[in-house]
Protein backbone atom coordinates (compact mmCIF):
# COMPACT_ATOMS: atom_id res chain seq x y z
CA UNK A 1 0.00 0.00 0.00
CA UNK A 2 2.54 2.48 0.89
CA UNK A 3 4.79 1.45 -2.41
CA UNK A 4 1.19 2.22 -4.19
CA UNK A 5 1.06 5.63 -2.45
CA UNK A 6 4.74 6.71 -3.00
CA UNK A 7 4.06 5.88 -6.98
CA UNK A 8 0.90 8.23 -7.06
CA UNK A 9 2.65 10.88 -5.70
CA UNK A 10 5.73 10.59 -7.75
CA UNK A 11 3.25 10.14 -11.02
CA UNK A 12 1.51 13.37 -9.65
CA UNK A 13 5.07 14.97 -9.31
CA UNK A 14 6.12 14.62 -12.42
CA UNK A 15 2.76 15.62 -14.37
CA UNK A 16 2.85 18.82 -12.66
CA UNK A 17 6.33 19.28 -13.83
CA UNK A 18 4.90 18.79 -17.05
CA UNK A 19 2.13 21.23 -16.51
CA UNK A 20 4.22 23.97 -15.17
CA UNK A 21 6.48 23.52 -18.11
CA UNK A 22 3.94 23.61 -20.86
CA UNK A 23 2.87 27.12 -18.99
CA UNK A 24 5.68 28.71 -19.24
CA UNK A 25 6.42 27.80 -22.76
CA UNK A 26 3.02 29.04 -23.46
CA UNK A 27 3.77 32.26 -21.56
CA UNK A 28 7.02 32.72 -23.40
CA UNK A 29 5.14 32.40 -26.79
CA UNK A 30 2.75 34.78 -25.58
CA UNK A 31 5.45 37.38 -24.45
CA UNK A 32 7.51 36.99 -27.76
CA UNK A 33 4.59 37.02 -29.49
CA UNK A 34 3.23 40.37 -27.62
CA UNK A 35 6.58 42.18 -27.92
CA UNK A 36 7.73 40.98 -31.31
CA UNK A 37 4.81 39.78 -33.31
CA UNK A 38 5.62 36.03 -33.47
CA UNK A 39 5.58 32.75 -31.00
CA UNK A 40 9.26 31.93 -31.85
CA UNK A 41 12.33 33.32 -29.91
CA UNK A 42 14.69 32.40 -33.01
CA UNK A 43 12.45 34.40 -35.34
CA UNK A 44 12.16 37.32 -32.40
CA UNK A 45 15.59 37.25 -32.50
CA UNK A 46 15.73 37.93 -36.52
CA UNK A 47 13.21 39.82 -36.44
CA UNK A 48 15.46 42.32 -33.81
CA UNK A 49 18.19 42.07 -36.07
CA UNK A 50 16.25 42.79 -38.84
CA UNK A 51 15.32 46.38 -37.07
CA UNK A 52 18.72 46.97 -35.21
CA UNK A 53 19.86 47.18 -39.34
CA UNK A 54 17.73 49.39 -40.55
CA UNK A 55 17.16 51.32 -37.93
CA UNK A 56 19.80 54.38 -38.00
CA UNK A 57 22.04 55.88 -35.30
CA UNK A 58 21.17 59.45 -33.74
CA UNK A 59 23.41 61.66 -34.19
CA UNK A 60 24.44 65.04 -31.88
CA UNK A 61 23.28 67.81 -34.28
CA UNK A 62 25.04 70.91 -33.34
CA UNK A 63 25.18 72.54 -36.58
CA UNK A 64 22.64 75.08 -36.10
CA UNK A 65 24.15 76.61 -32.92
CA UNK A 66 27.74 76.24 -33.75
CA UNK A 67 27.95 77.17 -36.93
CA UNK A 68 26.99 80.85 -36.53
CA UNK A 69 29.66 80.91 -34.06
CA UNK A 70 32.51 79.39 -36.72
CA UNK A 71 30.93 81.41 -39.23
CA UNK A 72 31.70 85.15 -36.97
CA UNK A 73 35.43 83.44 -36.54
CA UNK A 74 36.15 81.70 -40.23
CA UNK A 75 33.72 84.43 -42.93
CA UNK A 76 35.09 82.24 -45.84
CA UNK A 77 34.11 79.18 -44.38
CA UNK A 78 31.96 76.77 -46.28
CA UNK A 79 29.97 74.97 -44.65
CA UNK A 80 28.66 72.63 -47.40
CA UNK A 81 31.78 71.40 -48.77
CA UNK A 82 33.70 70.72 -45.29
CA UNK A 83 30.59 67.86 -44.61
CA UNK A 84 31.38 67.08 -47.93
CA UNK A 85 34.83 66.49 -47.71
CA UNK A 86 34.35 64.88 -44.27
CA UNK A 87 31.69 62.21 -45.68
CA UNK A 88 34.02 61.49 -48.01
CA UNK A 89 36.96 61.54 -45.54
CA UNK A 90 35.18 58.93 -43.69
CA UNK A 91 34.02 56.90 -46.65
CA UNK A 92 37.66 56.67 -48.03
CA UNK A 93 38.71 55.89 -44.57
CA UNK A 94 37.10 52.61 -43.78
CA UNK A 95 37.66 51.20 -47.81
CA UNK A 96 41.36 51.81 -47.23
CA UNK A 97 40.63 49.44 -43.74
CA UNK A 98 39.03 46.91 -46.48
CA UNK A 99 41.24 46.98 -49.20
CA UNK A 100 44.02 47.11 -46.73
CA UNK A 101 45.76 50.08 -48.97
CA UNK A 102 46.69 53.58 -46.58
CA UNK A 103 47.12 54.99 -50.17
CA UNK A 104 43.09 55.40 -50.70
CA UNK A 105 43.17 57.54 -48.05
CA UNK A 106 44.16 61.08 -49.90
CA UNK A 107 42.48 64.07 -47.75
CA UNK A 108 44.07 64.29 -43.95
CA UNK A 109 47.00 65.20 -42.35
CA UNK A 110 49.98 63.09 -41.44
CA UNK A 111 48.38 62.84 -38.06
CA UNK A 112 45.20 60.77 -39.67
CA UNK A 113 47.08 58.64 -42.14
CA UNK A 114 49.36 57.67 -38.99
CA UNK A 115 46.35 56.71 -37.46
CA UNK A 116 45.08 54.76 -40.31
CA UNK A 117 48.49 52.82 -40.70
CA UNK A 118 48.51 51.74 -36.90
CA UNK A 119 44.69 50.05 -37.53
CA UNK A 120 46.44 48.16 -40.26
CA UNK A 121 49.16 46.87 -38.39
CA UNK A 122 47.13 45.88 -35.40
CA UNK A 123 44.93 44.04 -37.73
CA UNK A 124 47.89 42.20 -39.50
CA UNK A 125 49.53 41.27 -36.25
CA UNK A 126 46.45 39.85 -34.96
CA UNK A 127 45.91 37.88 -38.69
CA UNK A 128 42.55 39.95 -39.16
CA UNK A 129 40.80 41.36 -42.35
CA UNK A 130 38.00 44.09 -41.54
CA UNK A 131 35.47 44.80 -44.13
CA UNK A 132 33.28 47.91 -44.92
CA UNK A 133 30.84 47.32 -47.80
CA UNK A 134 28.21 49.06 -49.02
CA UNK A 135 28.67 52.20 -47.00
CA UNK A 136 25.51 54.67 -47.26
CA UNK A 137 25.86 57.70 -45.47
CA UNK A 138 22.48 58.91 -43.50
CA UNK A 139 23.20 62.04 -42.03
CA UNK A 140 26.29 64.28 -41.32
CA UNK A 141 26.12 67.55 -38.47
CA UNK A 142 28.77 69.42 -36.81
CA UNK A 143 29.06 67.70 -33.23
CA UNK A 144 31.31 70.15 -31.56
CA UNK A 145 33.73 73.46 -32.00
CA UNK A 146 36.78 73.79 -29.89
CA UNK A 147 39.30 76.25 -29.77
CA UNK A 148 42.60 76.26 -28.43
CA UNK A 149 45.54 78.82 -28.98
CA UNK A 150 46.07 78.63 -32.34
CA UNK A 151 44.29 75.18 -33.31
CA UNK A 152 40.42 75.14 -33.84
CA UNK A 153 38.65 71.76 -33.81
CA UNK A 154 35.27 71.15 -35.96
CA UNK A 155 33.92 67.78 -35.07
CA UNK A 156 31.76 66.65 -37.82
CA UNK A 157 29.30 62.94 -36.49
CA UNK A 158 27.85 60.63 -39.08
CA UNK A 159 25.39 57.98 -39.43
CA UNK A 160 25.99 55.28 -41.44
CA UNK A 161 25.14 51.95 -42.76
CA UNK A 162 27.30 49.00 -43.76
CA UNK A 163 27.98 45.47 -43.94
CA UNK A 164 30.65 45.26 -41.05
CA UNK A 165 32.63 42.13 -40.67
CA UNK A 166 36.05 40.55 -39.23
CA UNK A 167 37.91 37.79 -40.76
CA UNK A 168 40.66 35.56 -39.47
CA UNK A 169 43.11 34.02 -41.49
CA UNK A 170 43.26 30.14 -41.44
CA UNK A 171 39.94 30.23 -39.61
CA UNK A 172 36.15 30.43 -40.34
CA UNK A 173 34.84 32.53 -37.63
CA UNK A 174 33.72 36.00 -38.72
CA UNK A 175 32.83 38.49 -36.42
CA UNK A 176 29.65 40.66 -37.14
CA UNK A 177 27.39 40.11 -39.94
CA UNK A 178 27.79 39.44 -43.60
CA UNK A 179 23.28 39.41 -43.76
CA UNK A 180 22.49 41.92 -41.60
CA UNK A 181 23.53 45.57 -42.03
CA UNK A 182 25.78 47.45 -39.13
CA UNK A 183 24.49 51.02 -38.13
CA UNK A 184 27.36 53.15 -36.50
CA UNK A 185 28.57 56.52 -36.00
CA UNK A 186 31.71 58.22 -36.42
CA UNK A 187 33.51 61.58 -35.63
CA UNK A 188 35.99 63.26 -37.96
CA UNK A 189 37.67 65.84 -36.66
CA UNK A 190 38.54 68.79 -38.82
CA UNK A 191 41.46 71.51 -37.71
CA UNK A 192 42.54 74.78 -38.34
CA UNK A 193 46.10 75.75 -37.57
CA UNK A 194 47.07 79.22 -37.10
CA UNK A 195 50.80 79.21 -37.46
CA UNK A 196 52.76 78.04 -41.07
CA UNK A 197 55.61 76.12 -38.96
CA UNK A 198 52.62 73.89 -37.28
CA UNK A 199 51.46 72.92 -40.61
CA UNK A 200 54.53 71.77 -41.89
CA UNK A 201 55.88 70.06 -38.76
CA UNK A 202 52.04 68.41 -37.76
CA UNK A 203 52.80 69.75 -34.14
CA UNK A 204 50.24 69.92 -32.05
CA UNK A 205 51.20 73.42 -30.46
CA UNK A 206 50.97 77.16 -31.58
CA UNK A 207 51.64 80.18 -31.47
CA UNK A 208 49.14 83.16 -29.60
CA UNK A 209 46.68 84.44 -31.72
CA UNK A 210 48.58 88.14 -31.94
CA UNK A 211 49.64 90.55 -34.45
CA UNK A 212 53.23 89.33 -36.07
CA UNK A 213 53.67 93.21 -36.26
CA UNK A 214 52.20 94.84 -32.98
CA UNK A 215 51.64 92.07 -31.00
CA UNK A 216 48.00 92.68 -30.44
CA UNK A 217 45.47 90.06 -30.01
CA UNK A 218 43.70 89.37 -32.98
CA UNK A 219 39.51 89.67 -32.25
CA UNK A 220 38.96 87.04 -35.21
CA UNK A 221 40.42 83.78 -36.27
CA UNK A 222 39.68 84.32 -39.79
CA UNK A 223 41.13 88.13 -40.02
CA UNK A 224 42.63 88.91 -42.74
CA UNK A 225 44.44 92.49 -41.49
CA UNK A 226 45.41 93.31 -37.22
CA UNK A 227 42.59 95.76 -36.47
CA UNK A 228 44.99 97.63 -34.87
CA UNK A 229 47.43 98.76 -36.72
CA UNK A 230 46.44 97.09 -40.36
CA UNK A 231 49.02 94.63 -40.85
CA UNK A 232 48.28 92.11 -43.54
CA UNK A 233 47.61 89.05 -41.99
CA UNK A 234 47.19 86.62 -44.90
CA UNK A 235 50.79 85.13 -44.76
CA UNK A 236 50.58 84.75 -41.07
CA UNK A 237 46.71 83.85 -40.63
CA UNK A 238 47.47 80.46 -43.02
CA UNK A 239 43.44 79.37 -43.90
CA UNK A 240 44.17 75.24 -44.24
CA UNK A 241 41.79 73.01 -43.12
CA UNK A 242 42.59 69.53 -42.48
CA UNK A 243 41.58 65.91 -41.06
CA UNK A 244 43.14 64.86 -38.40
CA UNK A 245 41.31 62.11 -36.65
CA UNK A 246 38.21 59.61 -37.40
CA UNK A 247 37.28 57.50 -34.25
CA UNK A 248 33.45 55.83 -34.03
CA UNK A 249 31.15 57.06 -31.55
CA UNK A 250 29.52 54.56 -29.29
Amino acid sequence: MTTIVILTLILVIILALVCITLYIRYKIREFSKSIWGTEHITEAADQMKREYSTTPKSISAMTSLLLPKISADFPDFHYDEMKERAENVLVTYLRAISEHNASILKDGNSELKQQLENHLEMLAAQGKKERFDQIHIHRTEITQYQKAAGRCTITFQSAFECYHYITEEFSDKIEGSKDYKYQSRYNIDLIYIQDRNLIENDLDYALGLNCPNCGAPLSSLGAKVCEYCGTPLIEYNIKTWTFSHVEESV
